[in-house]
């Protein structure tokens, strides 16, 4: 029987917890339709979801013929070389393009970037409110600190930040095939830019990442020039959009639960305690891509096909309570914190230290620099944007005292999740 579950509606990534309870009710692997996607089979527990991620022998990204599952007959090929990336990437070629980028991260030392990283966000909340009060947190500051860092990590030109915000904003739009169809002309443009800055690192060197992948190339890494554009694409994509929701997410949830704010800014050395907690409640990431299962196979009971398509909820995972002791309930002191955010397996996030290292900063930088800060408007108020499979909130406004004149900036804040 096919589960109805959509994934898309306010009231589920208002209340996470509550939906996904409900669909663990009809087991641990449930069929249902995904946007986008169609007909697949999704995990709703810790063990089936790390039992599929785990296993890339029986679960695949890649169909017989080699495309990528989750990709449709109608998507553009460019689509298609973009979304050609280690994602997507089962054994060998994963391992051989991971080994690449893995070089390449080396050589940047990401624990060393943190003070770099502090920097950019203690210069991001002096200016939050430059333009005026309320600000929206997630414009002015939880999407341009990721975008700041991992353009400048790359050696992008920082002159050329606000496309990739203009971009930013165009991938989280993308709710639906009509969404997908005015995506495609940023695609074709990011494809462009990249393969442009290639060749510049090609030609002239660099400080940042890019060139580092060349270098590695010249070395006798073996990947295509279509795979190092998807390569940079995802670095850039994956490398903020994910971090820009986690980041929002943690701050809306420290501005609606004043004790835990107050629990945090007594001792900031628990900001990474509370950031792994932020990445297992918040679950910017909810889901993976779709794989194939390549045999008949049992997963927590459930008997799935050869041909069949399984999509593993990482929100449903982090929320298990087989897993974690209440999972419902944000505790910043939870220990042990076995959530899966970051995934399991070969395909476990490349920029998982950047992330933490990131919202860790964001946070303290944040609430640092405005003590008092709070929500313009009431929670209620507070609206996620209809993306499948990303949790993400669309406007975030904040003023930086609440004695500052409330009525005002409360219209303010109501014309600006209006606009």
């Amino acid at each position: 029987m096919t589960v109805r579950l959509d994934v898309t509606s306010e009231a589920f990534f208002r209340d996470p917890p509550k939906a996904i309870a409900t669909l663990r009710m009809s087991g641990p692997v449930v069929a249902t339709r995904f946007p986008l996607i169609g007909d697949v089979w999704v995990t709703t527990t810790h063990d089936a979801t790390a039992q599929v991620l785990k296993d890339g022998a029986t679960f695949t990204l890649r169909k017989e013929d080699g495309d990528v599952a989750g990709l449709r007959w109608w998507m553009p090929r460019y689509i298609r070389t973009i979304a050609n990336n280690m994602l997507t990437m089962d054994e060998p070629d994963h391992t051989r393009l991971r080994g690449i980028v893995d070089e390449a991260f080396r050589r940047r030392a990401i624990v060393a970037m943190e003070p770099r990283i502090r920097a950019i966000a203690d210069g991001l909340a002096d200016d939050l409110f430059a333009k005026g009060s309320p600000a929206d947190l997630v414009q002015r500051y939880a999407r341009i600190l990721p975008l700041a860092v991992i353009s400048e990590l790359l050696g992008l030109p920082a002159a050329d930040r606000p496309r990739f915000i203009a971009w930013a904003n165009e991938m989280s739009s993308l709710t639906n095939v009509v969404g997908f169809f005015r995506l495609v002309w940023a695609f074709r443009k990011m494809r462009a830019y990249l393969e442009q800055q290639l060749q510049i690192a090609r030609e002239r060197g660099g400080d940042g990442l890019i060139a580092d992948l060349i270098q590695v190339e010249r070395e006798g890494g073996q990947i295509t020039p279509d795979e190092m554009v998807s390569m940079v694409f995802l670095l850039l994509a994956a490398g903020s959009e994910t971090t820009t929701h986690l980041i929002s997410g943690s701050a809306y949830e420290l501005l609606r639960h004043p004790h835990l704010r107050n629990w945090l800014e007594q001792d900031w050395s628990r900001v990474g305690l509370a950031v792994e907690e932020f990445l297992r409640f918040v679950s910017p990431v909810q889901f993976s891509k779709p794989r194939y299962v390549r045999r008949d196979v049992d997963v927590e009971g459930v008997r799935l096909k050869k041909g069949d398509r399984v999509m593993v909820m990482l929100a449903a995972a982090n929320m298990d309570p087989a897993m974690h002791d209440r999972p419902d309930r944000l505790d910043l002191e939870r220990k042990p914190n076995r959530h899966l955010s970051f995934g399991t397996g070969i395909h476990f996030c490349l920029g998982h230290q950047l992330a933490r290292i990131e919202a860790a900063c964001a946070l303290e930088a944040l609430f640092t620099r405005w003590p008092r800060l709070v929500l313009a408007v009431e929670a209620s108020q507070i609206r996620w944007r209809k993306r499948p499979g990303i949790r993400m909130i669309a406007q975030l406004p904040v003023i930086a005292d609440a004695g500052e004149g409330c009525p005002p900036a409360k219209s303010d804040a109501e014309r600006l999740l209006a606009s």
